[in-house]
């Protein structure tokens, strides 16, 4: 490899990306708006809405639909045919047996909830490393990497010698905000309505403390601070002997309000991402919609595997030929998957009138099949039977 490919690679692999301070300040749809807006501008930032994306990554609710949905995908094994279509054994066995199909698949999964992955290959002894280049500081619309988000120095990666060979894109042009900002409102008003129901909690579990005395009085005063301090730790007040203190009316609620939002918008992360409610329901569900759900998740990750196969022999397969990982013409193929309890239930109902293969039975089904049963005629018991 020529020294500037090196360079190349150097460059790409994050030494001239400044790192930045991250704030964990509280996100709002305020937030939200300007981090898109950002991204119109000229020249167009992306670092903003991509920290809003890291930000909601925090919610219970999209960390398990993300893994139902991701996982499915990524435990699937790879296959490599040659053109004759027969599977290339040794190398599909060496590309399923490494964290770089691992890792490459996890960024293309990411691609559809982030919008873009642009990842680099780096050379290594035994398989390519790689890395995933800051989304914070990649702007996909133009294609421009910012070394630092907060300067207007730029490079067109697309113009780069190694892009397509080291450096590889995953992105959807008709959609480069991605799944994640669908989710960005309901996961904010879900985390309001937490954050309204936890003072709701506080203020009708341990209700505020008064205390009336001389507050002309300095030793009054002290005495009755260090009471209400000693006095547990809800919140206190004192006023004037003088002074009167009343609790506003508010509409009374047991937090049906905040529920009912929280619901609503674990429904809707949970629609997004699954393409249906899944076992989440517990009042009005039932097994078939459950089953409906699973079969509506089923057609999403077999969208996915389409895609993965799609980027490995448009994009990642020439580039490990070019670092010398793969060789020869191989396709990336996945085998579709059956639906084996629906598979079983045809075969059950076909045993009664059809001879069904035994080696077939073993291998599809896993049963043991060591040879015919023999059939069982009712006689009549013998005379002394009972005696």
């Amino acid at each position: 490899m020529s020294k500037k490919t090196k360079q190349h690679i150097a460059l790409m692999s994050g030494n001239i990306i400044v790192p930045k301070t991250i704030t964990n300040t509280r996100k709002d749809i305020a937030d939200w708006k300007a981090a898109i807006s950002y991204t119109r501008m000229e020249p167009a930032r992306w670092h903003a809405l991509q920290l809003i994306y890291e930000d909601i990554r925090l919610d219970a609710m999209f960390s398990s639909q993300y893994g139902n949905r991701t996982l499915k995908a990524l435990s699937k094994q790879l296959v490599l045919r040659k053109p004759d279509g027969s599977i290339d054994e040794e190398q599909t066995a060496k590309i399923n047996q490494s964290r770089l199909m691992d890792q490459i698949n996890r960024h293309i999964l990411d691609s559809r909830f982030y919008g873009y992955s642009l990842i680099e290959l780096i050379p290594g002894a035994q398989e390519p490393g790689v890395a995933l280049i800051p989304r914070t500081n990649v702007d996909p619309v133009s294609g421009l990497l910012y070394p630092d988000v907060y300067a207007d120095k730029t490079i067109a990666y697309r113009q780069l010698p190694q892009y397509g060979k080291t450096v590889l894109e995953f992105a959807d042009p008709a959609d480069y905000y991605g799944l994640m900002n669908r989710l960005v409102p309901h996961i904010l008003f879900k985390r309001f309505a937490q954050s309204a129901w936890s003072e709701l909690c506080e203020i009708y579990g341990i209700p505020p403390r008064v205390l009336k005395t001389d507050t002309q009085d300095p030793k009054a005063l002290a005495r009755g601070r260090e009471m209400m301090e000693n006095f547990g730790a809800a919140a206190w007040m004192i006023i004037d002997e003088h002074e009167e203190f009343h609790f506003a009316s508010g509409v009374s609620t047991n937090g049906d309000v905040y529920r009912n939002l929280i619901q609503l918008c674990n429904n809707e992360i949970s629609m997004l991402i699954s393409g249906a409610i899944i076992g989440q329901d517990t009042v009005n569900g039932s097994r078939a919609k459950d089953e409906s759900a699973k079969d509506m998740l089923r057609i999403l990750v077999q969208n996915d595997l389409r895609l993965i196969e799609r980027y490995w022999n448009t994009t990642v397969i020439p580039a490990l030929k070019y670092l010398g990982y793969l060789t020869g013409d191989v396709v990336a193929t996945y085998t579709e998957d059956e639906d084996l309890t629906r598979l079983w239930d045809m075969t059950v109902q076909a045993l009664p009138y059809f001879e069904v293969d035994p080696e077939w039975l073993r291998t599809k089904f896993g049963i043991q099949i060591t040879g015919k049963r023999a059939e069982q005629s009712l006689q009549a018991p013998d005379d002394d039977f009972f005696v």
